[in-house]
């Protein structure tokens, strides 16, 4: 598979780390690109607009990290942070607009309810995504 553009949403996990290493690699071979986003969740009462100020820098902070990781991998990723009212959504739309190839997601083991769980946004991801879908799913 070669890719051209490949998008990385992160949330500041340990997974993230995993899914930007392995963004670098498959990269690497092709000289793509790698966008790494992380979406500020707004309730329906605020405008999509607001700058909910310990957000924003919390989500500067996780892309700084990232791409401190990608830099440590010889590769170069850019980063947005945006602002959405559902996850899932804000993910497929970033992607159609961007023409990215894969959508790369690392996410680690959930239970809800004793059962394991892909919680709602992997579920909305994989059905709706305009290009391939890869998990990376960190064992702890």
């Amino acid at each position: 598979m070669r890719f051209n553009q490949i998008l990385v949403p992160v949330v500041g996990s340990r997974a993230d780390e995993e899914a930007i290493q392995l963004a670098c690699r498959l990269c690497k071979q092709d000289k793509c690109n790698i966008r790494a986003i992380y979406i500020i969740t707004l309730k329906r009462d605020l405008p999509l607009d607001a700058e909910i100020q310990p957000e924003i820098q919390k989500a500067e902070e996780i892309l700084n990290h990232i791409e401190g990781i990608a830099l440590e991998n010889n590769y170069k990723v850019s980063t947005e942070v945006l602002q959405a009212r559902d996850v899932g959504p804000a993910i497929v739309n970033e992607a159609a607009e961007m023409e990215v190839d894969l959508i790369l997601m690392g996410f680690a083991y959930k239970r809800h309810f004793g059962e394991f769980s892909l919680g709602d946004v992997v579920p909305y991801v994989l059905k709706n995504a305009p290009c391939r879908v890869m998990l990376y799913h960190l064992c702890l």
